[in-house]
């Protein structure tokens, strides 16, 4: 999961970036996602370890971290929603980027859950 979770930080920073860019490179809270991506990766980091307490610790805290950043992101799944019936809202990219990052991080925390699931199994097993 660490190195899923340094991938998941990755793509984070190419929507950054890619937004960014797709803005003009005038709006620099278009990298707010590398910022979080940023941390990502260095959870990934800390996680890839040998020692399955400090291991569980980071991957737990990263999960935490990508919950708290979907769950601070509803209202532009919402706006995204709204621009995908034909609602004219100001800065579509924006909307765009954030629903995004909604949606990875949702992805990530569903795919952290399972692999917790299926640690906890192997080790009651």
């Amino acid at each position: 999961m660490a190195k899923l979770t340094i991938g998941f930080g990755v793509l984070l920073a190419l929507l950054g970036i890619a937004g960014f860019v797709y803005t003009g490179s005038a709006h620099p809270t278009a990298l707010i996602p590398c910022v979080i991506g940023a941390f990502f990766v260095f959870f990934g980091v800390m996680a890839n370890t040998e020692d399955s307490k400090k291991r569980m610790l980071w991957m737990h805290i990263s999960v935490t971290v990508a919950l708290l950043v979907f769950l601070g992101t509803i209202p532009a799944d919402i706006q995204t929603i709204r621009l995908a019936r034909g609602d004219a809202l100001p800065h579509p990219v924006s909307i765009l980027e954030k629903g995004a990052l909604s949606l990875l991080c949702l992805l990530y925390v569903l795919a952290c859950v399972r692999s917790f699931i299926n640690a906890r199994r192997l080790r009651t097993s």
